[in-house]
């Protein structure tokens, strides 16, 4: 599994966060991409949970190509969700929870997965599967402390805080133990973009 962690090594070297675009028209999808890239957010994943997200991640995809920067898709739950995703270019797949079955298929495949987990036990089987790259999800929910506590048993973790991030509250997980978070409507307020560019520079 050692390509699966370096790809998200790599992936997050040079930037701490990452942009979910969920429930855009393929062209908001590209537009809010290009402001992502443009802020420095090399990573975007596109959820697809309903068909006609579908295309707004072929539309990311092709959009990031020309960039040079990977588009994943998100909300994977199923193995037909993930061979939809591989056929749209997808670079890597996030999921909400963990499932071993979806989680191996698209490491089969060639995409880096990215499990979503919000106990102790679901941290296990993902470690057992040799994946040290997670996502706390609803990491707000969970709160900072829980990224605290986890980072004990659970040393060479390595945390995506996802659910409820903006640049508000970004630097207190940080501090708590999160690796990366994952922002979606953040790119949609004028405000907090510079704030966002500042984050993507690494200043926590």
């Amino acid at each position: 599994m050692a390509p699966v962690n370096e790809w998200f090594d790599e992936a997050f070297a040079a930037c701490p966060v990452m942009a979910i675009l969920r429930g855009f028209s393929p062209d908001k999808t590209v537009e809010l991409s290009e402001t992502a890239w443009d802020l420095g957010i090399d990573i975007v994943e596109v959820p697809i949970q309903s068909p006609d997200a579908l295309d707004s991640l072929a539309a990311a995809t092709a959009a990031g190509k020309k960039r040079g920067r990977p588009v994943g898709a998100g909300t994977v739950i199923s193995i037909g969700q993930l061979e939809q995703a591989a056929a749209r270019g997808a670079a890597f797949t996030v999921a909400p929870g963990f499932d071993a079955a979806v989680a191996q298929a698209s490491i089969d495949a060639g995409l880096p997965h990215l499990p979503g987990v919000a106990t102790s036990t679901e941290i296990q089987s993902a470690l057992n599967l040799g994946l040290t790259w997670i996502k706390a999800f609803p990491a707000t929910s969970l709160g900072p402390g829980w990224f605290r506590a986890m980072h004990g048993p659970f040393p060479t973790l390595k945390i995506v805080a996802t659910g409820g991030m903006s640049t508000v509250n970004a630097k207190e997980y940080f501090s708590a133990g999160a690796s990366v978070i994952a922002v979606g409507s953040a790119l949609e307020d004028p405000s907090q973009l510079d704030q966002l560019s500042k984050l993507a520079a690494r200043p926590q």
